[in-house]
């Protein structure tokens, strides 16, 4: 479990093609590495990764073929920097909301608007998943947390808000039109939306006259 407040932005030393996976060698700072474990989890790039071996401040995880096929992690190479957050401790604020690291998808940006101060940015999302989106409500974007501040279904987009210290501690504001990033809807508003549908769906009467 993650809070989606991403702790920095580190580089990729190594990336090893093995058959059916890809190793990741990650330099982590000091504070980052002090306590952790081979088997524990870290988000990168917002996916939960689990950690093979360590190495002073290299940190190596195992990508498999499913997590590649789903995620950007498989156009990653040697000097990318990806974000890092390490798995939350009980009884540590949330100051996000609550990250899987399961990665939905990917989400294409398709847009830059950058007024004093400010950076909005829009991503286009698969279809099937722009009905987990609202306004208001939440989305991981690269593992970072974030607020929607517009949704346009019809276009299969939304837009998000950037601070300019989210932008200074993460990848968003290197980011170029036509890239993608991986999303996680929230799994709270999924739930929610699932069991509506499902009740419905059970119940078509309740629909007549209506």
């Amino acid at each position: 479990m993650f809070t989606g407040i991403v702790q920095g932005s580190f580089p990729i030393i190594e990336v090893e093609n093995k058959p059916g996976l890809i190793s990741l060698m990650i330099e982590l700072p000091l504070a980052l590495v002090e306590g952790l474990a081979i088997g524990a989890s870290v988000s990168t790039d917002g996916v939960c990764l689990t950690v093979t071996a360590i190495e002073q401040q290299h940190v190596f995880f195992d990508v498999m073929q499913q997590t590649l096929m789903l995620t950007t992690l498989g156009d990653l190479k040697a000097g990318d920097y990806v974000n890092i957050e390490r798995s939350a401790k009980q009884g540590v604020e949330v100051g996000g909301h609550i990250i899987s690291g399961h990665v939905d998808g990917t989400a294409e940006l398709v847009a830059i608007e950058q007024p004093e101060n400010n950076c909005f940015i829009t991503y286009r999302a698969p279809e099937e998943k722009m009905k987990y989106i609202f306004p208001k409500g939440f989305v991981g974007l690269n593992g970072c947390s974030l607020t929607v501040a517009e949704v346009n279904k019809k276009e299969r987009t939304f837009k998000v808000c950037y601070i300019p210290e989210t932008l200074r501690v993460t990848t968003h504001g290197n980011k170029n039109i036509g890239e993608r990033v991986n999303f996680e809807v929230d799994r709270q508003t999924q739930a929610i939306v699932d069991t509506v549908e499902n009740f419905l769906t059970d119940n078509p009467g309740l629909l007549v006259g209506r």
